[in-house]
């Protein structure tokens, strides 16, 4: 299994309980496919770079995960799909971007506990 990480923006005229239900969808789809969610983090609404279908801004949303490498095509499918989503990307990750994911993770843990 391979490790990837999949951030997505979310169209900012979203109510906070539509975005996360989106969000728990996409979860949904790679949980059922057998994929273990290693860490999800919801960045919130932020300004984008660029105007996007007239839009400035967006909620941005990041999923890491362990999975066979047919689950990313699924998962990205239905990003398509979704009209919610109005831009993606899902890297896999090498051993290095693995290790700094994981320190990043403990780095956050450490945040919350305090």
């Amino acid at each position: 299994m391979n490790q990837y990480e999949t951030v997505f923006i979310l169209t900012p005229v979203l109510s906070d309980d539509q975005a996360k239900e989106t969000v728990a969808k996409f979860k949904k789809i790679l949980t059922d496919n057998g994929a273990e969610i290693l860490n999800e983090e919801a960045w919130g609404l932020k300004k984008l770079a660029y105007q996007i279908d007239k839009k400035t801004s967006g909620f941005y949303n990041l999923i890491e995960f362990k999975a066979e490498p047919t689950i990313v095509e699924t998962l990205e499918t239905g990003y398509r799909r979704d009209e919610k989503v109005i831009r993606y990307i899902t890297v896999k990750l090498d051993k290095y971007a693995a290790a700094y994911a994981e320190k990043r993770r403990n780095k956050l843990a450490k945040k919350e506990e305090a």
